[in-house]
């Protein structure tokens, strides 16, 4: 391998190149805590249940079960590898999302205008939470400096757990549509949404919580190209203006602000390196997500089966590392943390209801771009709550992309 492309190795595992000439945090006590070593393990322990599942529907489907198969295990098998309303094929792609058919346009403007209001509510609040969880102590006092709270998966499985139980209780009680789609289906949503959930907690170790929403905006594109890969879908030229004008605008505010204080984290390669992850690892889920509403389920039902193998996946990784145990004895220690990851989770299961709603309604672009009205405010709470700074002519020419 050619030298270079070692050195862009090192670099990215290791967070020393702070931005601005700014220094960044202590480097991690050993290496078994770098961010790239600890995303190969929980990569390792989510492969420990895919790759079975995988071996498994495939060999399902090369005998023929459905037309073969016979016992107790059969309506279970069934459900997870073929569905209970199969296509002609299960191998035709998944088509895009059907258009909703409405009675007028302003139906259409009121429903819009609901989901982006709840989808700035939700996650508006979570935003401030996320920040204080990962960036700030617990149990600081005039002696101690505290500890932080590091296992970003522990949190991403208390927000799938409560959303599971949300959607469960919401499907019991409420009739639903017959549910036709092959459960493994959920599987690929799940996994990147769990990689993208956990890329984004690690990235507030590196950036601050501002830079974080600016690089945020700009998945606009990333997720356009994502739906014509996943979904074959078609944009309008208004789309494709939007996006791109986002993505500029989040580009010469990223180049043209200034360095940041001492006082926040030093933007590092780590940190971008996590951030690109984020926004690739989103940009499918929520392009897999549009494609399974072919199925005619609703949004919870969806809620559910992404939630529910995001469960199984984090809840497996963790009892693989040893680290259930250490999360939950940390909530022990400090009961404000466990209010916080509480509200955190309220705050990500509300946002979910609205996040399924809405791209079953209008789809995955049309959902980021909603998504992408609420940085401004988000960085507006940021600088208030925690006092990072941003320059005003920068950030009036981002409000006013």
């Amino acid at each position: 391998m050619d030298a270079r492309w070692w050195a862009v190795v090192v670099l990215a595992v290791l967070p020393s190149l702070g931005a601005g000439g700014e220094t960044p945090e202590a480097p991690p006590e050993s290496w078994t805590q770098l961010w790239f070593f600890r995303f190969l393990v929980n990569a390792a322990g989510y492969a420990s249940f895919m790759v079975p599942g995988y071996l498994m529907v495939q060999y399902f489907r090369r005998k023929n079960y459905l037309e073969t198969g016979r016992g107790l295990c059969f309506p279970l098998v069934k459900t997870c590898v073929f569905g209970n309303e199969p296509k002609a094929s299960d191998e035709v792609p998944l088509a895009s999302r059907t258009e909703p058919a409405e009675t007028t346009p302003t139906w259409q403007a009121l429903k819009l205008l609901f989901c982006a209001a709840g989808l700035q509510v939700s996650y508006l609040t979570w935003g401030v939470l996320q920040e204080r969880v990962m960036t700030r102590s617990y149990g600081a006092t005039a002696t101690s400096p505290g500890e932080r709270f590091t296992d970003s998966q522990f949190l991403v499985l208390m927000n799938r757990v409560l959303a599971l139980i949300v959607a469960g209780l919401y499907c019991i009680l409420c009739k639903q549509p017959r549910h036709g789609a092959p459960m493994y289906r959920y599987s690929f949503a799940s996994l990147s949404n769990v990689l993208s959930s956990w890329c984004q907690y690690e990235a507030l170790k590196f950036v601050s919580f501002p830079t974080q929403v600016l690089a945020k905006a700009s998945k606009v594109i990333p997720v356009m190209l994502m739906g014509k890969l996943v979904s074959r879908r078609s944009y309008e030229h208004w789309e494709y203006l939007t996006a791109g004008l986002i993505s500029i605008g989040v580009s010469m505010f990223l180049l043209s602000s200034g360095p940041e204080p001492r006082s926040s984290p030093a933007t590092t390669l780590s940190g971008l390196i996590l951030l690109a992850g984020y926004i690739a690892f989103d940009s499918f889920t929520s392009n897999w997500q549009d494609a399974l509403f072919a199925y005619k389920m609703s949004s919870v039902q969806m809620m559910f089966g992404v939630n529910l193998f995001s469960c199984l996946f984090t809840v497996g990784s963790l009892l693989e590392q040893g680290a259930l145990l250490e999360g939950t004895r940390f909530m022990g220690r400090h009961s404000e943390f466990a209010a916080h990851a509480l509200l955190l989770s309220v705050c990500s299961a509300c946002g979910q209801l609205f996040i399924f709603y809405t791209i079953g309604q209008f789809g995955a672009a049309i959902f980021t771009i909603i998504m992408t009205l609420r940085q401004a405010f988000a960085i507006l709470l940021s600088c208030l709550l925690y006092g990072h700074t941003v320059t005003v002519p920068i950030f009036l020419s981002y409000c006013n992309l």
